[in-house]
């Protein structure tokens, strides 16, 4: 059965893009020398493991070789295998249960786990033959490369949605020969094959959070700002006031704070399950098949749901953690982005900046310049405190009423610096006509002097963001200063409240 977008191959259906794809790597394999190394880019969600699977078995079939693919999950190598064998590849999984291979004449095509191999090479407990094409699922990480030695005249096939490595010390243009790019996620989206997300954004002050060496921000940074009361009031208003109800992933970066979301959102009776490292084989199956079959689940979790997990189900993904990660960036997002029936768009909560930091997810990307020029890509990817310079603060719509007979709530710190430094006041005077505009709100919202001083309690976070800004336009922005200036703000705005009453 065939038509104008798809084509029957071996059971399994491939899409017009695929198959341009597997024809173009083909016809590099032909073309290229034995040693050469190619690098294919695809948004996830896209089919690499269709596209990889297809060309392994036309591979084989043409040349008589074997193939090898290497992954870095057992999940992935679980996943590869299967739909190897869709395409009817006879192929065998290395896993740390394979201590040697006495039967490897009976397989063309292998799975294997990238340290289980490595140890077995290493031990000489393994000695693969005729391999002629070596695939690599998630070429973006690093671990792949001590394999290479081993295939030194085989054709190597990487795969990954993003070509920047996970170590910049080895960038991907000094692996691979060639990058070739394949479709974009507007263009997947535009013919139905990825859905859309509808992206929601929530300023997150991030200059507490430090970078490892690993280039990302640590988890123990990670967890004291999101473990946080007032971030995790953030997280669950964000739900509520976005998704609530639909079926929700939330992504963290540690443990402690997963355990934190869970708390929070179980103490509200929504149904919650959180998934870590820590929990068992037997729990995490359970607990997937209860995500897959429970409409209005909510499961929260850490990292290892990002690759090698699919569940088209997902309504709504949150990232409740900031990352300088490009690959994971667009791994979260992925996971809400299969198509089934009935959907064709996702819920996108970002609190942690990243849609500001890395662009919209549906936005060109030139990543033949991220392959050739990683370095120039990542100095030009916007700081964090330039995105806190640039933030605006919008009241949440349930504070907002509580100043309902106020006509305006909003105060432009730095349009108010420029005005008070042009007519030669000192800077602080942007900080009293602050408090005094905040002073006046409280004031004409209230009966009595108790009901503003309630009424000052929710300008937490404008007052927060207030000082931030301010602090940026006269250029001291240490912790312990900005807390001061917080603690000073909040003391005035109360004894000014009281003067207006008396």
């Amino acid at each position: 059965m065939t038509d104008n977008n798809t084509t029957k191959q071996i059971g399994k259906k491939l899409y017009a893009y695929q198959q341009n794809a597997i024809e173009t790597i083909l016809n590099k394999i032909s073309e290229s020398p034995e040693d050469f190394n190619l690098l294919y880019q695809l948004p996830t969600g896209g089919g690499k493991t269709v596209i990889f699977s297809e060309i392994a078995r036309k591979y084989i079939e043409k040349t008589n070789k074997k193939v090898i693919i290497l992954t870095h999950r057992v999940e992935l190598a679980k996943q590869t295998s299967a739909m190897l064998t869709e395409f009817h590849v006879n192929n065998k999984v290395i896993n740390s249960q394979v201590k040697e291979l006495p039967d490897q004449d009976d397989y063309m095509c292998f799975v294997a786990m990238v340290e289980t191999l490595n140890n077995r090479l290493q031990d000489e407990k393994i000695n693969l033959k005729n391999i002629g094409l070596v695939i690599i699922d998630e070429a973006h990480y690093n671990s792949f490369r001590k394999l290479f030695k081993y295939f030194k005249n085989c054709f190597i096939l990487g795969v990954t949605a993003t070509p920047l490595s996970s170590n910049m010390e080895t960038p991907m243009k000094d692996i691979y020969n060639e990058l070739l790019v394949g479709e974009t996620v507007a263009s997947l989206i535009k013919n139905g094959f990825l859905s859309k997300a509808i992206p929601y954004t929530f300023n997150v002050g991030l200059s507490s959070l430090k970078v490892g060496m690993n280039g990302d921000y640590t988890v123990k940074s990670s967890e004291e700002l999101y473990i946080q009361q007032q971030m995790q009031s953030r997280l669950l208003a964000a739900y509520e006031q976005c998704a609530k109800g639909t079926k929700t992933l939330i992504f963290n970066n540690g443990i402690r704070t997963s355990w934190y979301v869970y708390d929070t959102f179980k103490e509200e009776g929504y149904n919650i399950r959180n998934l870590d490292s820590t929990v068992g084989k037997q729990e995490r199956k359970e607990i997937l098949e209860w995500f897959k079959n429970t409409p209005d689940a909510i499961l929260t979790s850490v990292g290892i749901l990002t690759t090698g997990f699919d569940e088209p189900t997902i309504e709504t993904i949150i990232m409740n953690r900031a990352t300088k990660s490009l690959a994971l960036y667009f791994q979260m997002i992925g996971r809400g982005s299969r198509v089934i029936p009935g959907k064709t768009e996702f819920n996108l909560l970002d609190l942690g900046n990243n849609i500001a930091r890395f662009g919209d997810w549906t936005a060109d990307v030139n990543w033949q310049q991220v392959f050739k020029s990683p370095n120039y890509f990542l100095e030009n990817i916007i700081s964090d405190e330039e995105l806190e310079r640039n933030f605006v603060y919008e009241m949440p719509d349930d504070i907002r009423k509580q100043f309902s007979k106020s006509e305006s709530v909003e105060f432009d710190v730095k349009s108010e610096y420029d005005r008070v430094t042009s007519l030669g006041l000192k800077s602080k005077t942007v900080l009293d006509n602050s408090i005094a505009q905040h002073v006046k709100i409280c004031v004409e919202n209230s009966e009595d002097v108790y009901d503003a001083w309630n009424l000052s309690k929710l300008l937490k976070d404008d007052i927060s963001h207030r000082i931030k800004q301010y602090s940026y336009c006269i250029i001291k922005n240490t912790n312990n200063y900005i807390k001061w200036l917080e603690e000073d703000y909040r003391r005035q705005l109360r004894t000014k409240i009281s003067q207006q009453f008396d």
